[in-house]
This record gives structure tokens, sequence and C-alpha cells, in this order.
């Protein structure tokens, strides 16, 4: 099983590593793929050198997004990665955003009658899906949360779906996730 993560210019760091590190933990085989050059510069001028370039042809179980500004226009603008959620989602992935980036969800049009959750004010731009304010919320194969602070139980929650509540728990309490 193997997990996108794309990482586009203006990216927001927090998510981004900890999406990478929690599903790595988790025992996921976990692949970031920059959309341009290997080395994407983050929201807040943080710097990460990506595992790949962005190959459309590979064979993912999932993709996750992290979210940030510029990065998730950056993410809903770049038709590979479109195109990449609705494969991943067409053949029973998971589709996963967090903070802004469900706009990309809602592009690929995968978000129709699901109820998602994203950074306050981005609901305005997502006209298929039903917003609701948790701070997480999975539905079937999709996954949304609402902002930085909520990279982790998101995180959590990937590898619960991925690898079984089991897993996810023992990881939590591993990092000392008190809630």
């Amino acid at each position: 099983m193997k997990i996108l993560v794309p990482l586009a210019e203006g990216f927001e760091e927090i998510e981004a590593v900890t999406i990478i590190d929690t599903l790595r933990r988790g025992g996921i085989d976990t692949v970031t793929a920059s959309l341009l050059a290997p080395v994407v510069t983050g929201a807040h001028k943080i710097s990460v050198t990506a595992d790949t370039a962005l190959q459309e042809d590979e064979e993912y179980a999932g993709i996750v997004l992290p979210g940030g500004m510029p990065g998730s226009s950056n993410l809903k603008k770049d038709p590979r990665i479109i195109r990449l959620i609705r494969k991943i989602y067409e053949a029973g992935g998971i589709a996963a955003a967090i903070c802004a980036a469900p706009i990309a969800l809602e592009e690929a049009g995968i978000l129709e009658g699901k109820k998602y959750t994203c950074y306050p004010g981005y609901e305005d731009e997502i006209k298929t899906g039903k917003f609701t304010p948790e701070p997480v919320i999975a539905d079937g194969r999709i996954i949304t949360g609402r902002g930085a602070a909520c990279a982790i139980p998101f995180s959590l929650k990937i590898v619960e779906i991925l690898k079984g509540k089991e897993t996810a728990d023992r990881l939590k309490e591993q990092m000392m996730a008190f809630w």
C-alpha cells in the first residue's frame, strides 16, 4: 500500500510533515512528490526535498493533500493532481485533504453528497459537499481536516482507516496524543 503526498509550492509545513511522519510511523509506504522542482518551499519559507517528481503512472492506494496557501490553490490548478485524485478514488483508494486543500477534492468532483471540513472560509468555494465544522471528518474514503492544529488527529484517522484502530491507537499512545 503506497500513499502519495504531493508537495506544492506554498504548502503548510506543519500539516505536510505531520502527515508524512505519522503515516510512516504507522507502517504506511508514504511517497512525497514535488509538482515542479525537487526542493519545495512551504508557506512559511521552510524547504523540503521531495522523494520524487510527480508521476501519474504510479499506482497509489491513496492521496493525502496538505493545505496552506498558495499550496492548496497550486494543487487545485494542477491537472495532474486532479486526474490522480479521480484515478485513486475511482479505483477504491482514499482521498484526504486538510486545511484549504479540500478545494482540490471539489475540483476533482468527488465531494458530491459527502461530509467534509476545511479551514474556515474555504467552504464557500466548495459547492457539492456537506460542510461540518468538526476538526476531522471521515465520510467513507474521503478524510478531511480543518487546519494545522488538526494535523495529528487527521493523520491518525488516515492510519486508522488504512491500518486499523489498533495500529492508530498504538501510534497515538506512542506519540503522546492525549485527545
